[in-house]
């Protein structure tokens, strides 16, 4: 599930993907708990802790086992005390239950076996006003990224997190490669 392992494809992503703007913008802030799946090693992880700060709680999920032992370095030496970080498949792992303010999935949607089953993982894990939140790549050509034909277009996407018993509540563009969209859960309301 890995993506991105080193500091030097971060510094490459960060060209055209800012982590910290991302994050404040969905309203992640001090105290509040983010579940990271598929996190690699941890592009998203490690400003999602820094941001969410000691009174906060992040969870992190990937099945590469290197990319988690990079992430937990990348934690130690900043001695980001926060973040609890778990090799595993996110069909199989539901990290807490009814814990978590977001539930965050970045260009990973498209790469799982059973995203419907892994939706509805997330939805056991957020809290009743929890968000999750989809960063995915556009389905259009571009210079970088996944093969065009694996990704899932913005509508598809969003299909597949209603299926699993969510509310879109909003849909933008992230950038010009990625679009968001953001949910809460049906018996939230």
């Amino acid at each position: 599930m890995c993506h991105h392992r080193g500091w030097g494809e971060d510094r490459e992503r960060r060209k055209w993907q800012n982590p910290e703007n991302i994050l404040r913008d969905i309203g992640l802030h001090d105290g509040l708990t983010f579940v990271d799946v598929g996190c690699g090693a941890g592009f998203f992880t490690i400003p999602a802790a820094r941001i969410a700060g000691d009174e906060g709680r992040v969870y992190a999920l990937d099945s590469d086992e290197e990319a988690i032992a990079l992430l937990r370095k990348r934690a130690s030496e900043e001695k980001l005390m926060n973040i609890e970080a778990r090799i595993g498949v996110a069909e199989e792992a539901v990290l807490c239950k009814e814990c978590a303010d977001f539930v965050f999935f970045s260009i990973v949607l498209h790469d799982f076996t059973d995203p419907a089953k892994v939706l509805l993982n997330a939805k056991a894990m957020l809290n009743r006003t929890g968000r999750l939140v989809d960063l995915d790549w556009k389905k259009k050509p571009m210079p970088f990224g996944p093969p065009l034909h694996i990704r899932f277009s913005e509508e598809h996407a969003a299909a597949l997190i209603e299926g699993a018993g969510f509310k879109v509540n909003e849909k933008k563009d992230a950038g010009e490669f990625q679009y968001l969209i953001v949910a809460t859960p049906e018996s939230s309301f």
